[in-house]
């Protein structure tokens, strides 16, 4: 496990090595995640920047070479918004979004919202 201090760092080295564009959008992202939870703490996942939550696994988020992604890490959260994702690619895990059409934000801070609910009912 990777401790908050070096978590930090990777996720800060991670975004810095990003092209402008998508590092706006994936830092305006973790912004909105940490603003929804501000218990959760930086931290690595599968090689992406992620956040944990009392010790478990938040969400994540990654830019890849033609999309971002936003992985709530449970398929059920994407299934509930599932209208409201109906302008982005979605998977099981992921929801894809870019630069140029982000996630809305009220959107991020509910999923997440969410997430802590069911780690908390756990």
């Amino acid at each position: 496990m990777v401790d908050a201090g070096s978590a930090v760092a990777r996720v800060d080295a991670i975004l810095a090595a990003l092209s402008a564009e998508q590092r706006a959008v994936m830092q305006r992202l973790r912004a909105t995640i940490a603003a929804a939870a501000p218990e959760a703490e930086d931290a690595i996942s599968y090689g992406a920047p992620a956040f944990r939550y009392h010790g478990r696994p938040l969400v994540a988020y990654a830019a890849y070479k033609a999309h971002c992604s936003f992985f709530p890490m449970s398929p059920e959260l994407i299934e509930r918004h599932e209208a409201e994702l109906a302008a982005f690619v979605t998977a099981k895990g992921t929801i894809q979004f870019t630069p140029e059409r982000p996630l809305p934000r009220d959107l991020v801070e509910r999923m997440v919202r969410e997430r802590m609910a069911q780690i908390d009912a756990t």
